[in-house]
């Protein structure tokens, strides 16, 4: 309703327009600055653009009103005739007016241009060195291109201008992303102190405390970091922290450190994909081959165990480069992460250095398989079998796959070969299940017989 009587307010206001230009030669401008401010408290940016054009028409030399059309246009997208709207002004208004650069660069910004955006603000704060905004929007690109210092710098410019919970908040950010814990721990007890009924305060105090839970920890690697930087396993170890601290930006520039000097470790890399995830980038995650499938403990991040089994393997792999049985065991951690690709690049490239490991083609086979390669997979894990005769396990795996392949007569082979090698009630159940399908039921009325004797638990 209210709408409505705006947008018949204006029609009234029109037909005054126009009568007043009718009887007196020209638009009244006292009409038009109402309509406008009507326009503005009701948000109507089209109305806004519309009467912007009609004052500006009337008194071109009104730069609050090039302003007000220039940023309405960004508004709403249209930037193309933004940029003409800030041309037209610039040649319209003497003296030009600085203004005219900030909206540039909130221009540039819009296009992605981050340089001219720059640029232009910049520009601007040293015709009008006070402007908060400006500052805040400098602030914040800087941050936004991991130029900490120079973020630091315009967060406390902004501070002397006015205290602000916001700015200590975001000043108290920047700093955690230089380790300067102690100022940005003390940033966020000023920002509590002065409003500690902020959203923004409780917002981010429970990210602040949990990340205070790990500091200790931090601060020792930061330490040993400090002596010993060209020591991946440490940057890995702080990142660790940083993940489970929920600092995911923090997690990823140390591994990235990590990768840089050691680029064969797939621990380093799927910390790094980790925090990509984390950070909803999952498209660069693919990149690394992490899958989003990236198997988590109950906290939901990469247990310790995994991570340290991966890094166990990484060395045995550097140490040991000619060899296939540390590429095998990497692949199976690999493939425990949900991390196919990667797990099936390391069968394969333990197959590279011994065709015959089993154990390869194995890995290679369950790879494959959650790859949805479902032939490839067979032929690996019938190669295994026959490299490896005496392993119930690949017996047993490669009569599933058959099985998905409604082979029932060969899985029931393979069952019966893996419970050669080794009695195991999985083996059995899969048998008695096969044999029920085949119609076979006595034998399957056998194998459930035996499987009443077995239990799980004794396996």
């Amino acid at each position: 309703m209210r709408l409505i009587s705006l947008q018949l307010s204006f029609l009234m206001f029109g037909v005054l327009a126009t009568a007043g230009n009718v009887l007196g030669g020209g638009p009244d401008v006292s009409l038009l600055r109402k309509q406008l401010a009507a326009a503005k408290q009701a948000s109507d940016k089209p109305a806004i653009i519309e009467l912007s054009r009609r004052l500006i028409q009337a008194v071109p030399q009104d730069s609050a009103t090039w302003q007000n059309l220039a940023r309405t246009q960004l508004q709403i997208g249209d930037l193309d005739r933004c940029t003409v709207t800030l041309g037209t002004w610039e040649k319209a208004v003497r003296p030009v007016a600085a203004v005219i650069d900030d909206v540039r660069g909130d221009l540039a910004k819009a296009r992605h241009d981050n340089a001219i955006a720059e640029r232009c603000w910049r520009a601007y704060l040293a015709a009008q060195p006070n402007t908060l905004e400006t500052t805040e929007k400098l602030a914040a690109l800087c941050a936004e291109e991991e130029r900490w210092r120079d973020a630091i710098e315009f967060r406390t410019r902004a501070l002397t201008l006015k205290e602000s919970v916001a700015d200590r908040i975001a000043r108290a950010q920047v700093l955690v992303c230089v380790h300067d814990w102690d100022k940005a721990y003390a940033d966020i007890d000023r920002a509590s102190l002065l409003q500690p009924a902020d959203p923004a305060v409780k917002e981010s105090l429970p990210s602040f405390e949990l990340l205070k839970t790990f500091l200790p920890r931090i601060k020792r690697l930061d330490a040993q970091l400090a002596a010993l930087p060209h020591t991946a396993t440490l940057w890995l170890e702080r990142a660790h922290l940083f993940t489970l601290a929920n600092r995911p930006s923090l997690a990823l520039r140390d591994c990235r450190q990590a990768i840089k000097l050691e680029p064969w470790s797939l621990r380093a890399r799927v910390q790094a994909g980790e925090a990509l995830l984390d950070l909803d980038r999952g498209e660069e995650a693919a990149k690394l081959n992490v899958s989003v499938d990236l198997a988590r403990a109950e906290n939901k991040h990469v247990s310790e165990n995994a991570l340290r089994a991966l890094a166990d393997a990484d060395t045995q792999v550097s140490q040991r480069r000619d060899q296939a049985g540390p590429l095998v065991t990497r692949a199976k951690a690999l493939r425990r992460l949900n991390q196919y690709l990667l797990a099936l690049a390391d069968a394969q490239a333990a197959l590279d250095l011994d065709p015959n490991s089993a154990a390869a083609h194995f890995q290679a086979a369950h790879a494959l398989d959650d790859l949805d390669r479902a032939a490839e997979a067979r032929a690996h894990a019938a190669r295994a079998t026959e490299l490896n005769s005496d392993d119930p396990t690949m017996w047993y795996y490669r009569g599933l796959l058959e099985a998905q392949r409604a082979d029932f007569d060969r899985a029931i082979q393979s069952q019966t070969r893996s419970l050669a090698c080794r009695e195991s009630y999985v083996a059995l159940q899969q048998r008695e299940n096969l044999q029920r399908r085949l119609g076979r039921i006595r034998e399957a009325d056998a194998d459930a017989a035996r499987l009443a004797q077995l239990s799980p638990a004794k396996e």
